[in-house]
Parts: structure tokens; sequence; C-alpha cells
């Protein structure tokens, strides 16, 4: 067998994705390293995208509450939401379509900027989005579009959300209230599904195979970021736990403290492929 056969070894990282809630921010504080992550891919050139499963904000309303919240500067461009991954798959399958969304700023404005019609009369597709006013019209008006035959979308099955307050129903809650009534599963866009990651390096012409993924929870950031044929970083500042990883049949490549832990670890993988302590 050759050395170092291309097919076999890992290449170097020449992009990184990486999850927001749970691994640069902690509700809206920074968590520390985060700032010192980002800066150093923008200095050093790498390119990169911020993900989240939030499809309350459109890029230009997170880049600005992350600035103001957390001094975490993230470029509108290098922030991708399940929105937009959405509004992506929306205008592939079927360009120039119509659709009933329930959610926020965030999603509809990505679904107006691919051209879409937004209607409650025979829609292609019924989406679903985060939201934090939820109506009981705006359920039932989707219940009967899609007993009616429209497709049904959901932006991602996150089941619950933190807030100031305390936990609150998210889209994936509300996915099954409507599942219920019309015996009609979504399909969910969003983290899990690897579609969020092929969207995600679609957008910066980028290779699985020289992209890490760094996310807090092992089942949507690490299983998806696996399954698109990512190298994965599992920091354990978030939602899963450095003992809770036994539990899942998969592992990540690597698991650090922290985002602070991958600071050093960008230079070194964008000269070298192997990920030090793979396996940890």
């Amino acid at each position: 067998m050759v050395e170092n056969d291309s097919v076999t070894e890992p290449r170097p990282v020449r992009t990184w994705l990486t999850d927001m809630d749970g691994v640069l921010v902690r509700e809206e504080d920074p968590i520390p390293g985060a700032k010192e992550f980002i800066a150093t891919l923008r200095e050093t050139g790498i390119p990169f995208l911020v993900l989240t499963n939030n499809s309350i904000f459109t890029p230009r309303d997170l880049r600005v509450r992350l600035l103001r919240s957390s001094g975490i500067d993230v470029p509108e461009e290098s922030i991708w939401t399940s929105a937009l991954a959405t509004a992506q798959f929306l205008d592939d399958q079927r360009p120039g379509g119509s659709a009933y969304v329930v959610g926020e700023t965030g999603l509809t404005a990505a679904v107006h900027d691919i051209g879409y019609v937004m209607t409650d009369q025979d829609p292609d597709y019924v989406v679903l989005g985060e939201t934090r006013t939820y109506s009981f019209e705006a359920i039932t008006r989707a219940i009967r579009l899609i007993n009616g035959g429209a497709r049904f979308i959901a932006t991602n099955p996150d089941p619950s959300g933190p807030s100031a307050q305390g936990m609150l129903p998210a889209t994936g809650s509300v996915a099954a209230l409507i599942s219920t009534a019309t015996g009609r599963a979504p399909y969910f866009i969003g983290k899990p599904n690897p579609l969020m990651m092929r969207s995600a390096l679609n957008q910066l012409e980028a290779h699985s195979e020289t992209t890490v993924m760094i996310g807090d929870r092992m089942d949507t950031d690490i299983i998806s970021g696996l399954e698109a044929g990512m190298r994965t970083i599992l920091v354990a500042t978030g939602a899963t736990e450095r003992r809770d990883v036994g539990r899942f049949p998969y592992r990540p490549t690597k698991i650090v403290d922290s985002i602070a832990d991958v600071v050093p670890l960008i230079e070194h993988l964008h000269l070298r492929a192997d990920l030090p302590g793979d396996r940890s």
C-alpha cells in the first residue's frame, strides 16, 4: 500500500463549520475562546460558517446580536441558518413555488428571497419554523392546508429551546402537534439532517474531506457532521457532557473542553491532516 494515500488518509483542513449555541455562546454570553476562534479564522482567511437551527433571525440580525451581546464579530455571509437551508431546498425542489409559512422574519425573508409566493390559498408547501408567537389560528390553518394536499416542511426538529425565563417549546414540538392532527410527518431540513451540512458545504464550495464540524450535541451536530463525511469535534460546554458520549453508537473525532482548545488546532490542521489526540 502506498504511504499517505490521498484516498485513505485525511486531508488538511481547509474549511470549518461550527454550531453557535453551546459552542460560541451560552444564551447571549460568549464562551471563553469564541472571540479568538472567529478572529483567528478571519485573520488567516480560512473559510468558515457558523450554523444554527434557529430560524427566527436573519443572518444580519444574528450578526448584530452576536456583536452587541457577546462581542463576537461574525460576518453576515458567514452565518448559515436552517431558514436559509430550507429556502435553498425549496428552490431546488420546486423553483418559483408557493408556501404558507409559520415563522418569523428569518424564515419569511429567506423564502421571499428565493422568489416564492407566500399564501394561505392552495400552497405547494406548509413551512414551519420557530417563533415566539405560535397562534392557534396559524396552526389550524397549517393543518387544514396539509390535509388539503400541501407538502409539510419544517426547518428543524428541536423540541425545545432556551430563554431567559426558561425552556420554550420549539419547532419540533409544534410539528408533532400538526403531525398528530394530520397524520403527516414533516421533512426536517436542519440538523441532524446532513442536508443542512451539505448545503453549508455547497455555500462555501468546500469538500467534506477537508472540513471539520464543531458542535456541542452528539445527536445533532456530531451525527450530521459524521453523516456528511466530515471530521467532528465535540465541545463540552453545551448539551452533551463527556460522561454521556459513551451512550451513543458513534463518536466524534475529538472531544475538547471548549472552543478555546480548538484555536491552536486551526493552524496545525491547515498544514497537517492529523487531529492530535484523535478519538479521545
